[in-house]
């Protein structure tokens, strides 16, 4: 009955985040708000198996990647907040101020991924799942990490309308989400 009402709670949240975005399925805070849904279901039905036999193999590698997760987003949210600058995109009134970068930022994590906030979402999902795995759990995070590729593909399009070709150039340099890798 707790996750229940928690669920409940953080989607009301997550709604009132995501309101302006979910009127416009045509940008990237529209498919993020599912992701945020889905790690919160990978989040609650794992719950209860999360501290059992925490050192083996499979926990280890939980923790590695929910530990990730908290570095990836720190990291990144102070590395934007500091090189990205602000202004306003009467094009993308959907936006929240922090996601209005304008300079395409390349330092820390930016050096070798685009979408470091996003990896910070995958390694949560991810770490998640890897607390308990089961068919349902798996058909979720597979669900979770295909919905944020299209987060990505789509927030991709509005940097390129934004950015032009200099950010053509960034993706040539950069993997999407982990570094040498995707």
């Amino acid at each position: 009955m707790i996750r229940v009402g928690l669920f409940i709670i953080c989607t009301i949240f997550f709604v009132r985040f995501s309101w302006r975005a979910l009127a416009n399925p045509g940008t990237h805070g529209f498919y993020r708000f599912f992701v945020f849904e889905g790690i919160l279901l990978l989040v609650l039905l794992n719950h209860p198996y999360w501290f059992r036999d925490p050192f083996s193999a499979q926990h280890l590698l939980s923790w590695c990647l929910l530990l990730t997760s908290i570095f990836f987003v720190f990291h990144s949210f102070l590395t934007l907040k500091r090189r990205g600058g602000h202004g306003e995109r009467e094009e993308m009134p959907e936006n929240h101020s922090f996601e209005n970068t304008v300079h395409v930022v390349e330092e820390g994590l930016f050096r070798y991924i685009r979408h470091p906030m996003y990896s910070s979402l995958l390694f949560l999902g991810w770490g998640a799942f890897f607390k308990h795995i089961t068919p349902l759990n798996t058909g979720l995070i597979l669900l979770v990490s295909a919905l944020l590729i299209a987060v990505a593909k789509v927030e991709e399009r509005e940097n390129i309308r934004f950015f032009g070709p200099v950010y053509e150039e960034y993706m040539q340099r950069t993997r999407m989400f982990v570094p040498w890798v995707l």
